[in-house]
């Protein structure tokens, strides 16, 4: 190959740096989970195909609209929410900090990441814990079948009585988030996704995100 593309979030990748380079194998390593180091991608990429004009499209185009979106959160005025942010698959749960696509849409939005400052949540995820954070929201991305991991949280977390006494649960602030804008990357639709999240957690501003 001309040139290989890796990731720096997956170890096997980045094991093949010494190979690649022994080889002369031109190679590069990026990482995609917030909009930043998306756009700092693909404009590397456009330049080096010389597309310019993609670049104006999926990148300038979209950072135009993220750009509305926080200026409209930051107009708000309102209390940083607390958020609790989970990843749910068929066997199991755990949290996720700002570290993750989803989470570094929070930090930016203002919200406050439980898992953040709560290290132990992203070891063990037990109702108590949940209890005892007691977030403002609690937002879900489910990975592999959505159906299972509804399942899970179901017999887990929701069958307990405790669950219904969440602010977050009985407030109505408990949402699945839709795998393709939070669990696969967003690419030209992270405006999608700020919006996405800019909605349910600041919905007094619902309509000027329209």
């Amino acid at each position: 190959p001309d040139f290989v593309i890796l990731s720096s979030e997956i170890p096997a990748q980045v094991k093949l740096h010494q190979s690649l380079t022994d080889a002369g194998i031109p190679h590069a390593y990026f990482s995609g989970e917030t909009f930043d180091e998306y756009l700092s991608m693909l404009k590397i990429f456009c330049g080096m195909t010389g597309r310019d004009d993609l670049y104006q499209q999926n990148g300038e185009a979209v950072k135009t609209q993220i750009d509305a979106v926080l200026k409209t959160v930051s107009d708000a005025g309102e209390t940083p929410p607390k958020v609790l942010l989970l990843r749910a698959y068929s066997s199991g749960c755990k949290a996720k900090g700002s570290d993750s696509v989803a989470g570094a849409i929070l930090k930016d939005l203002g919200a406050v990441n439980i898992a953040d400052s709560e290290k132990s949540l992203l070891d063990d995820v037990s109702m108590e814990a949940i209890i005892a954070a007691d977030p403002d929201y609690i937002f879900v991305v489910p990975m592999g079948s959505e159906s299972s991991a509804e399942t899970w949280l179901d017999e887990n977390f929701k069958s307990n009585p405790a669950w219904a006494e969440l602010t977050a649960v009985k407030s109505g602030n408990y949402a699945m988030l839709p795998k393709e804008l939070f669990h696969y990357k967003p690419n030209a639709k992270w405006g999608e996704s700020y919006e996405y999240l800019a909605k349910l957690i600041y919905p007094p501003r619902a309509d000027k995100l329209a």
